[in-house]
């Protein structure tokens, strides 16, 4: 093993026989190719040259007879991949191409997984596989999560964060028999004639391989450096053109004939990339450097994370995949590469470098002007050869003026954020108010701009120098500065302490006098903090299911505290204890003022019961249908509502120990206490309900659908989500706001409303990768971020 080094050592020493069958070609063929790359591997890296006759066929045995025997023992199938097969990230297998070049299963990225298909070029010593698809986009799963060939032939992704399905294929008793990764790198779902059901190739990622179609209803989504979708994509417009876009609102890049009829774009063997009209006739095409080159063995297509649309090809000589053609020569060109508040310089040795327009925070990212102090003025700071423009929203004004007052413009307007004048005798100057601006810096340009800074408190503030007789009386100062510092630190740290042992001593004493009241009353605490009662306790809390307010839901009161709860009886679910307990274990342990809190529930024989805390005006839907409660519903109220409502969903996607999901957000489950204050209630029991027919969303991607209707419900006063949002819609897009909302609602703030639609407009989005995350919905409905408008929702 020592002659072989760490490569062999890695693929002899493969474990798992895996349990879908062989062809006896496949076995042939991976035995070959095995020994071939053992071949080439000692042929590149050893003198095997060198050696005598006599050597070289001891050596070839032996290695014939380790590859053979390493097959064996492998973890991967390139054999048509059978119904009830999986995958597990546990088990680390795949299922392969046939020819050994491509593999599907799971990739770590930090400890985030996600399913695709790689490139397998993990033979070569120091090569990462290299991905070409991911499957449901841009999903990351947890740790023990599986793929999975159902029997009823659909393909599924599980993500035990969740628990609960990520991504499925949709073709549940379509007749599939079988899958397969064919030798181009395209996995396909087959029926019992071999007919292609479902393929990889129609619902591209982020790269195309060779002989994959890009047509007008898909696109190129680029990742982000957390592998998320970014805001770049590559699409084919209605007239044909293949172009590269930002939040597709700009568009900075163009291939084709716009005279010509293009319906879809493919990569060829050769590597140029061409355009087909319904004929199947070329017209038009970009070449690579290295066009139709025998020695280059792959290809692909890939938009990469800096929104630049690039051709690679590998070489075996160079071990390394080397770009041959990329779209934007100038990656200054490419809209906001640098990101928000970020400028691209273009240097003169042709390379290009992010900055902050003004000031950076570590090496992470820019701070912006309105996140900082201006209290102590600011400057405009001058930048030649520079051009800014606005990120969001997409819009300038320009006048016709002299650079000193095309200056002076943006001092004296206390919205603008930046200006840009053309010297080249047209004296146009464009003004920036917009928080969100970036821009590109090349020596060749006649830009002239000056961006708005704020002056560092620091750099303004005189330094205070005290002027002592002597370094004797300096350090005295000194020291009884020190000395008071000291014994005031220690007096505080003293009271504080005394609180705190106080404070949790009655703590604790409260909690033991709970748990002894509980006890005695057939009740057990859990660990969650929850009460376990009793079936005979439910009924009698219920007067034995005596007031229902709903659909399996019952008023009850404690004893003997008096206090009113909502009974939520699930036992007609048949819901297995365990599941039950762990939804109610991680329920037990979410706290948010916004939250309805779970107060206790009843496990018992078949019984599966939630209890929780009473909130007296009842939801919010009902609220909308009583005519004296709605009057009260002001848009301040309602403004203040989708603000509670999106802060308690962004606790629970991401404040929580784990991700929860509320899985059915509508006004049902959100109910208004007295003060007309909003608490979201039923979330977190999605593995407690029969999962949905068919959903391509993730459960996070209609959690914001879901808050999307409900904005359009407050304003509109249409009960129905669906009705209210193609109302509100159709409406805004017919800029028809005072007809729009509800006429009940007083004070309404257009403003505000304008805003919020375009924020429900984006949360409803088709292409779930441009829907906000609620993080984001949280901080446009509390201002910090600004919202643009959204593209076309109906058609």
């Amino acid at each position: 093993m020592q002659l072989l080094g760490p490569w062999a050592e890695n693929k002899l020493h493969t474990r798992i026989a895996d349990k879908e069958p062989r062809t006896a070609a496949n076995h042939s063929y991976s035995i070959f190719k095995n020994y071939m790359m053992l071949f080439e591997y000692l042929n590149y890296h050893i003198c095997f040259q060198s050696m005598t006759k006599l050597q070289k066929i001891a050596i070839t045995s032996f290695l014939l007879v380790c590859v053979s025997t390493g097959f064996l023992f492998s973890t991967v199938s390139c054999s048509p991949i059978p119904l009830g097969s999986r995958l597990t990230i546990d088990e680390n297998n795949y299922w392969m191409s046939a020819n050994g070049n491509f593999r599907f299963g799971f990739s770590n990225h930090s400890l985030q997984f996600s399913v695709g298909i790689e490139f397998c070029l993990s033979f070569i010593s120091g090569i990462e596989p290299t991905l070409v698809w991911n499957l449901g986009g841009h999903n990351k799963v947890g740790k023990k999560s599986y793929v999975e060939l159902s029997l009823d032939g659909e393909l599924i992704l599980f993500d035990t964060e969740i628990r609960g399905i990520a991504w499925k294929s949709n073709t549940r008793n379509a007749g599939i028999e079988s899958a397969l990764l064919r030798n181009d790198g395209n996995f396909v779902l087959l029926n019992q004639k071999k007919n292609v059901i479902w393929q990889s190739f129609t619902s591209p990622s982020d790269t195309l391989l060779p002989g994959q179609n890009l047509t007008f209803h898909q696109l190129l989504l680029g990742a982000s450096e957390g592998q998320e979708a970014s805001h770049y994509s590559l699409s084919m417009s209605a007239s044909g053109i293949l172009q590269l876009n930002w939040d597709n609102s700009v568009t900075y890049w163009t291939a084709g004939d716009p005279s010509k009829s293009t319906v879809h774009v493919m990569l060829n063997t050769e590597g140029a990339v061409q355009g087909y009209d319904h004929m199947s006739k070329v017209v038009w095409s970009v070449f690579p450097q290295d066009f139709n080159d025998k020695d280059v063995k792959f290809r692909f297509l890939k938009l990469d994370i800096d929104g630049n649309l690039r051709l690679y090809s590998w070489r075996n000589e160079s071990r390394s995949w080397r770009p041959v053609w990329q779209a934007v020569q100038n990656n200054c060109h490419i809209f906001a590469t640098c990101g928000y508040d970020g400028i691209c310089i273009f240097n003169s040795s042709d390379s290009q470098t992010c900055d902050c327009l003004h000031t950076s925070a570590g090496e992470e990212y820019c701070i912006l002007l309105n996140q900082q102090n201006c209290a102590l003025g600011f400057s405009m700071i001058r930048r030649d050869h520079t051009f800014i423009y606005e990120t969001r929203p997409l819009s300038r004004m320009m006048v016709k003026t002299s650079l000193q007052h095309c200056k002076r413009l943006c001092v004296e307007d206390p919205l603008c954020q930046a200006v840009s004048f053309l010297k080249n005798g047209t004296s146009e100057c464009q003004i920036m108010k917009s928080q969100f601006i970036s821009g590109w810096s090349d020596p060749s340009s006649s830009y002239v701009s000056f961006v708005k800074t704020c002056l560092d408190p620091i750099a303004v503030l005189p330094i205070q120098m005290h002027n002592f007789t002597n370094n004797q009386s300096h350090k005295v100062s000194v020291l009884s500065i020190i000395g008071g510092i000291t014994a005031v630190s220690v007096l505080a740290c003293i009271v504080f302490l005394s609180a705190i042992g106080t404070y949790m001593g009655r703590r604790i004493r409260r909690k033991c006098a709970g748990r002894k009241e509980a006890l005695s009353s057939n009740a057990v605490v859990n660990s969650s903090g929850c009460l376990m009662l009793s079936y005979s306790k439910i009924k009698e809390m219920t007067e034995k299911f005596k007031n229902q307010i709903g659909p399996n839901m019952f008023k009850g009161v404690t004893q003997p505290n008096n206090k009113l709860v909502v009974v939520k009886d699930l036992s007609t679910s048949s819901i297995g204890e365990k599941i039950f307990c762990d939804v109610v274990l991680r329920l037990g342990n979410v706290h948010h003022k916004n939250l309805l809190k779970l107060e206790a529930f009843c496990c018992e024989s078949h019984y599966r019961i939630l209890v929780y805390e009473f909130v007296r005006n009842g939801s919010l839907a009902e609220c909308l249908r009583d005519s004296e409660i709605v009057k009260r519903l002001t848009w301040r109220k309602r403004w203040n509502i989708c603000i509670s409502i999106a802060r308690a969903i962004s606790y629970l996607h991401n404040g929580c120990w784990e991700f929860i999901s509320h899985g059915n957000l509508n006004c049902t489950n959100v109910v208004l206490d007295d003060n007309l204050e909003a608490k979201v209630s039923g979330f977190g029991l999605s593995p407690l309900l029969p999962s949905p027919s068919r959903s391509e969303e993730s459960p996070a991607e209609k959690d914001i659908r879901d808050f999307g209707m409900m904005i359009c419900v407050l304003i509109t006063g249409i009960q129905s989500g669906d009705k209210a949002c193609k109302w509100a819609y159709a409406k805004w897009a017919a800029a028809e706001l005072e007809t729009l909302f509800d006429k009940i609602i007083e004070g309404v703030d257009f403003e505000e409303m304008e805003r919020a639609l375009r924020l429900a407009f984006w949360c409803l989005q088709v292409n779930t990768q441009r829907r906000p995350s609620m993080a984001e919905i949280v901080k446009v409905l509390e201002g910090a971020f600004d919202v643009d408008p959204p593209p076309p929702l109906f058609g």
